[in-house]
């Protein structure tokens, strides 16, 4: 146990001595002081536990000296006993007490009460002192549990508030993407439509047109043909009509190819200046050189010139229309398109622009701001048909009273992707002949469209025969050896013409077929990639040249 300091005060060392004797058995520290004035001293260097003090001193008395010891703060509560041997009469013990003393010892000194009154306060000492300390630490650890708390309710809060946001993240992210899934599930949805609704025009476009294609080349009467060459325009009009339908559904078909866009644009420069007219200046920014890109070059022009019409109806008193263009290199998906190498063609404007609403409908079919009579609303969605198609995209900004841009992605085309185009005949090229008249077996369930494809091959100088299914022509090929060829629709309930193709593959595999459809790209041509097609509506032109291709097939074969 650590000894504690005990100042003895007294002016005569003989009773020091004593006072030493006596309290040595305390095995405490024991320090000796002679007069006030060093027992302060003794008190400014030391930290002491029991002063035991001569009453009667001839400097300083142990009233004043208690009184000055009092007045230090490290010693307002020690021990001080005093020891007297004349002034033990009730004044001065009161005296003593109002001084500072917490008890007295009468002179002759019994060794025994001295002692004893020492150790009790002593022991009062060193308990307080262990007390303190004890307090000491519980504080600092109270303090140290508080600072802990503290610093995990701060923790705590920091992970709620982060919890929070991640919640608001994800609830964020799931409703962007369940409106996306929305988005697409109704564009779907209108493309299905779309290009079912193209499929019936197509029928009725092909029925109407090879039949007034016919009756042109019989009449002579000036008047006569001027009207047919107006109804055979506006079915061709309504043809370009059902192309834009299914390029905005996906369905067109398109033959992708290598194409050089600043070459493009050059060759067609003249005609998308006589589009948009005099009032619209064309500020032509492409670079000299572009990477290739792989994309339907006649369907790409189309788009483009769409493009720049709109361009030029936003802008109603003139402006400008500048095209642009540059090379993206995507390392990570954005936007909707995959990492890869990218060329983005840009067409802005300086018109009147859209509000976010109308940028967010702008692509949707059948949706224009141009009034009644000056738009169909499927030139945006045809745009975005061929972008999607062509694994691209197309991004729109606007604002309002500022103008417009709207950019194509187009991938670029890559060494391995990079597959010629099968060659078309010249616009002025002549259709093959044939050197004699063939049987051919005309297949489709619209009795319109098959009246007037027969029509078409009886007018070539060939014989035909009609058959309304796909069953009903296999009974016909069954018991008629003389049919030569067989053109058929695909979409046909029962039996597709794709699925009638096959069977006549495995039955009579040297029968040429040629397979037409409504739909620009049938869906389930597996095996079939390479058979002559033609896309309704079709001209006898077209019709003639698919059979003269066909036979030579057959003959090559």
């Amino acid at each position: 146990m650590e000894p504690i300091n005990i100042l003895l005060v007294d002016d005569q060392p003989a009773k020091l001595l004593s006072y030493e004797v006596i309290l040595r058995e305390l095995n405490e520290n024991l320090i000796k002081a002679h007069s006030g004035r060093e027992a302060l001293e003794h008190l400014l260097k030391t930290e002491v536990a029991v002063i035991l003090v001569d009453v009667c001193m001839p400097d300083q008395d142990g009233f004043e000296l208690v009184s000055m010891i009092r007045e230090h703060p490290r010693y307002q509560r020690t021990a001080v006993i005093f020891v007297s041997a004349v002034m033990m009469d009730e004044p001065h013990r009161l005296r003593g007490y109002e001084a500072g003393a917490v008890d007295y010892v009468s002179v002759p000194v019994v060794p025994e009460v001295l002692r004893a009154k020492v150790k009790v306060f002593a022991e009062l000492f060193r308990k307080t002192r262990d007390l303190e300390r004890l307090n000491a630490q519980l504080e600092q650890r109270v303090a140290e549990r508080t600072a802990a708390l503290e610093a995990s309710a701060a923790a705590l809060k920091s992970l709620n508030e982060q919890l929070e946001q991640r919640i608001e993240e994800r609830t964020r992210e799931r409703e962007e993407a369940l409106a996306q899934l929305f988005e697409a599930q109704k564009m779907d949805t209108i493309g299905q439509l779309t290009g079912g609704v193209a499929h019936d025009f197509n029928n009725l476009l092909m029925a109407a047109l090879g039949s007034l294609n016919l009756v042109r080349k019989t009449v002579a009467d000036e008047r006569s043909v001027r009207l047919l060459d107006n109804a055979i325009q506006a079915a061709e009009r309504g043809a370009a009509l059902t192309q834009r339908l299914l390029a905005f559904a996906r369905r067109q078909e398109l033959k992708p190819q290598p194409t050089d866009l600043v070459r493009l644009v050059q060759s067609m420069e003249s005609l998308l200046r006589r589009s948009i007219g005099p009032g619209v200046a064309i500020d032509n920014r492409l670079p000299a050189i572009l990477p290739s890109v792989l994309v339907d070059a006649n369907q790409f022009e189309l788009a483009l010139l769409n493009l720049f019409i709109n361009a030029r109806d936003a802008m109603p008193e003139g402006g400008v229309i500048t095209l642009t263009a540059v090379a993206e290199t995507l390392s990570a998906p954005r936007q909707g398109l995959k990492p890869g190498n990218y060329v983005a063609i840009s067409v802005a404007d300086t018109g009147c622009g859209m509000d976010e609403a109308t940028v967010a409908k702008a692509t949707q079919p059948f949706y224009t701001t141009k009034g009644p009579g000056k738009g169909t609303g499927l030139g945006l969605s045809m745009v975005y048909g061929l972008t999607a198609q062509s694994n691209g995209t197309l991004l729109i900004e606007s604002r309002l009273g500022e103008g417009t841009c709207i950019s194509m992605w187009i991938p670029v085309a890559e060494a391995l992707e990079q597959v010629a185009a099968a060659p078309q005949p010249a616009a002025g090229a002549p259709a093959p002949q044939l050197e004699e008249s063939r049987t051919i077996l005309v297949v489709d369930d619209d009795a319109l469209v098959m009246m007037g494809t027969a029509a078409m091959i009886e007018d070539l100088g060939h014989h035909p025969v009609e058959a309304m299914s796909g069953r009903e022509a296999l009974e016909i090929l069954a018991g008629n050896s003389a049919i030569e060829l067989v053109v058929t629709d695909h979409a046909m309930p029962g039996m597709t013409g794709a699925e009638l193709t096959r069977l006549i593959r495995e039955r009579w595999p040297d029968l040429p077929v040629v397979l037409a459809s409504g739909y620009a790209e049938p869906p389930d041509l597996l095996g079939l990639e390479n058979l002559p097609r033609l896309g309704k509506p079709f001209t006898q032109r077209d019709l003639e040249i698919a059979i003269a291709s066909a036979f030579a097939e057959g003959v090559a074969g």
